[in-house]
Parts: structure tokens; sequence; C-alpha cells
């Protein structure tokens, strides 16, 4: 039997020398992260034939993307710290078996309840995957490769969330949506190998106990939330259960709060967030990952539900974005460094904002592609403006031995932001193209409105049918569609509004911007600690990841 070995501590020396096995370990853990990131694009292109083949409506659809990135999100920082703690590589082994299994499981799913479990499982490996892969790399590299190590994790995070999308989309137009399965489990039996043969087995001494209070106040927090911005649009946002989703949240965040000021070594310090630049760095990186990441989801199945489009075809018609997005994060170090970066942040904000008001204005059945794409533009143009000096806002507030704590927060700024998304905006969607379905269901068989009202997949289905209600059918849940897409929009503009005060009012600090034009100067292109920070988060990669 395998055993793993003694554990290396924070006392110990757990920089690798040989540069055979360094590139052996780097190889591992980008396979790891590249299983991870791509699996969370996939289910999007996939929504009308998962709909379909499981009978699922439109929220049980929203669910089952949703629930992964619930989970890491949840997970990430009590899982991290578990590896910290005792151990990076059985956490890292762990991960990958449970992640590989789950993604088997997701493939063969002959339910709405099994792919549920088998998401949420999957979810909990990346928990233990993701936090992993870069602590392995930070902790074992010399510090004169490590920038060069962090460089290629994060074009592979990159990489991984493209290969994901473009995987996904062929498989879905060429064979069959439980082939996007297929990917992962091949990429984990590929890292296992690897994680055993070549990743040493490091950790931090802590004279402190885990904090599992942290850990578990945390989950009820999270959960809480979700649960209240599901529900709420779908079922009202005065009924029981959704007002008893708010009260354990807020019941689950004062019992955070409370509970980690009172630890010694907390999972989380709350009293960071005094900071204005931490504090406000990380609400818009929770906007800016959030709010596309909502519509993101609601924009495959307008292409290929509405418009008719295939896969690869969306797939292509989403990269405007991310190209921007790419082009302006490196732009925007400049500007920072001219006007500000509270002025950049809100700048970028401001744009998203328009984007999104420009899609829910000009969107229609009949324009098209064309009717959005003014609107997706100028929100990746914002993205790109705002992304990178939320990252700097954030990395800047904290001293350089604290930048693992920098990073861990933008990691679950990121993800956690990408849930609330997915959950408020897909929420506020579906209920909008429900509701509008309503009008239209009046002398249609019962069992046919039943599919219908589900989702746009089963209402196109029944729109190639030779009934003489299908095309007029098809035709209102198109609208019914456009209807909902528009009261997501607008939900979306007013997140970004609530952001930009706030940036505003409780934005960084006037002085960050000579901070960064100073580092700028010293050498071109972006600050040495800042580019290092977004490397560790992976933001100009993992756009494409939450798309």
């Amino acid at each position: 039997m395998y055993s793993f070995p003694s554990p290396q501590t924070a006392t110990a020396d757990p920089t690798i020398h040989d540069p055979r096995k360094r590139r052996t370990i780097l190889i591992g853990v980008c396979i790891s992260l590249m299983a991870v990131i791509a699996s969370v694009s996939g289910l999007n292109v996939a929504q009308p034939q998962l709909a379909l083949a499981l009978d699922a409506s439109q929220s049980d659809v929203l669910w089952m993307i949703n629930i992964y990135t619930i989970t890491m999100a949840a997970f990430l920082l009590p899982l991290g710290a578990v590896g910290d703690r005792w151990g990076r590589k059985p956490l890292l082994i762990t991960g990958l078996v449970i992640f590989g299994v789950a993604n088997a499981a997701a493939g063969v799913a002959i339910s709405t309840a099994v792919m549920l479990t088998a998401r949420f499982l999957s979810g909990v490996g990346a928990a233990m995957i993701m936090p992993v892969t870069l602590a392995v790399i930070t902790s074992t590299f010399p510090a004169a490769e490590r920038s060069r190590a962090i460089g290629i994790w994060t074009a592979v995070a990159g990489a991984g969330g493209i290969l994901g999308m473009f995987v996904s989309a062929v498989l879905v137009d060429l064979a069959s949506w439980r082939w996007l399965f297929v990917l992962p489990v091949v990429l984990v039996l590929a890292a296992i190998p690897l994680a055993f043969a070549a990743i040493p087995n490091s950790r931090d001494g802590s004279g402190h106990r885990f904090d599992l209070g942290g850990a578990l106040t945390s989950l009820i927090a999270v959960v809480g939330l979700i649960l209240f911005l599901q529900e709420g649009p779908e079922h009202g946002w005065t009924t029981h259960l959704t007002l008893l989703s708010l009260l354990i949240s807020v019941s689950g965040t004062i019992g955070f709060v409370v509970w980690e000021l009172g630890q010694k070594a907390p999972l989380l310090d709350v009293r960071l967030f005094r900071k204005r630049g931490l504090a406000s760095g990380s609400v818009a990186l929770l906007a800016i990952f959030g709010v596309p990441t909502g519509i993101f989801v609601v924009l495959y199945p307008y292409l290929q539900a509405v418009l008719g489009w295939s896969g690869f075809v969306s797939t292509l018609a989403l990269m405007p974005m991310p190209v921007l997005m790419i082009a302006c994060s490196g732009l925007a170090p400049r500007l920072a460094a001219r006007i500000g970066v509270r002025s950049t942040i809100a700048c970028g904000i401001f744009l998203g904002g328009t984007g999104l008001a420009l899609m829910a204005i000009l969107v229609s059945v009949d324009g098209g592609y064309l009717s959005i794409l003014p609107g997706y533009v100028v929100m990746g143009l914002g993205m790109g403006l705002s992304m990178t000096p939320s990252t700097e806002a954030i990395t800047s507030s904290l001293p350089r031995e604290q930048q693992g704590v920098a990073s861990a927060l933008n990691d679950v700024a990121r993800e956690f932001g990408s849930a609330l998304g997915v959950a408020l905006l897909g929420a506020v969607f579906a209920s909008g193209y429900s509701n509008a379905m309503k009008s239209h269901l009046q002398g249609v068989p019962i069992d046919v409105a039943a599919t219908a009202s589900k989702g746009i997949a089963g209402a196109r289905a029944i729109g190639s049918q030779a009934h003489p209600y299908s095309k007029a059918l098809f035709r209102s849940a198109q609208e019914a569609f456009v209807h909902g897409w528009q009261q997501a929009m607008w939900a979306g503009v007013i997140v970004m509004i609530i952001v930009l005060v706030y940036v505003l009012v409780r934005g960084p600090e006037p002085t960050s911007s000579h901070r960064l034009e100073s580092e700028d100067t010293a050498a071109p292109g972006l600050p040495i600690q800042f580019a290092e920070a977004v490397a560790r988060r992976s933001d100009l990669g993992t756009i494409s990841l939450t798309a």
C-alpha cells in the first residue's frame, strides 16, 4: 500500500532544486488545474440537450451549472486551509479521485437528482485541487523560477477554460452531452500518477487548531444566500422559503464574523476588510465576475435555442468579450497610473452596466446576434478595465508576506461572485420566461404547455413538430425568452449601479495610483508585485472559466 511521506513543514526548506523534478511537478499541477477549469464552462453549451435528456426545467439546468461553482466557492477556503495544515499531496490526490469519479457519474446520469449530486461532488473535489496546485508551485519553486512557473499556471488556466468551451461545443454538436465529462476524467487519470510520483507533500506548520467553527458558519452563510437569490425571483421575495433562506444567511454571516473575531488563527481575518482597498476591490470583483457569469448562462441558450446556432458557432460568438477583456486588462494599469485606481474601477463598472443596459434595450428575436453585440462589446471593455485594478487594490492593501491571503480573497471573490451571478440573474431570467409564457399557453394541451413552460429547449422541440400550434408556440417562447433576458439584464444593471456607488464612496485611497505608477516606471508593462498577483489568481484566463 502506498503511504504518503511525512509532510515538509514551514521550518524545513521545501524548495526543489532539480529542474527535471520541478518540470514534472509543474506538468502535474497544470493538468490537475486544467481538469477543474475545463469542467466549469462545459455544461453551458449543453443546456438545451440537458433539459430534454433529463426532463429538466430551466431552473433545474441552472442548478446543474451553478452547484459546481457554489460548492467550490464554499469549500475553497476551508479545504485550502486543510491542505496547508495537514499536507497538500494527500488533499490533491483525494480531490482528483473525487473529481474523477463524480465526473464519470455525471456522464451516465439518468436524472436531475443524479446530475446535481455528481456536480456537487465535483465541486468538492475541485475545491481540494485548485488551491493546492498554486500552493505547490509557490512552496517548491525557487524565487528565480517562481514567476515563470506562475505565468505558465496562469496560461494553463486561460487555455483550460477556452479548451473546455470549444471541446464541449464540438462534442455536443457531433456526439452527445454525455461526452462532455470524458475530458475531465482523462485529465484526472493523467494527473494522478504524476501527483503520486512527483509532487512533494508539503504543508505550513501551525500551532493552532483548524478553524472548524469558521468553516461551518461560512458554509451556512453561503448556502443560505444562494438559496435566497435563487428562490426569490422564482417563488417571490416574501415567501416563507425565501425569507427563511435570508434568515439562515444573515445568521450564518453574523455567526462567522463573531466567531472569526475571537480566533487566534481564523479561517479569514475579517478585520482585513477595514482596509478600503481590500474591501472595495473584493466587492468590485464580486460584480465583475458575478454579473457576466450570470449573463453567459443566458447567452448560450439564446444563441442555440432562440437563434438556432450550433454549439461551436455559439462559442465563437462569445469570443469578442474575452479578447477585449484581455486587451483592456493590459491597458488598465497605465490608465490607473493617470487617473487613479478608484476612477479606473469606476469607469469599468460604468461601462459594464452600460453594456448590460444596451443588451436589455436592443435585444430582439429578429435582430439576432447583432442586437446584443454592441452591449456585449461594451461590457467586455468594462470588465477588462475594472478587473485588473480591483485585483491591485486588494493586493496593495496587504504587505508582501500576506500576499497568500490576498490571493485567497481574490479566488473566493471570483468564485463566490460567479455563483451569486448565476443564482440571481439565472433565477430572474427563468422567472421572467415562465411568467411571460403563461399567457400564451391557453388552448394548448396540458402536457405540451408543461414542456414549453419549463424552458426554451422544450418549446423548440415542440416547434419542430407538425401541430397546428407548434410554430406559434415556439415564436411565443422566443419572445418570452427575450422578456426574461431583459429582466436579467436590468437586474445586472441595478447590481452594477450599487457597486459603482460603493466604489465611488469607499473605493481605494488615491495613494494606490501613485504606488502603481512608481512600479510601472520601474518596469515597463505590469508592475512586478501586481503581475504576480494577477498570475496567482489567473484573472486573465478565468473569464473563459466562468463563461
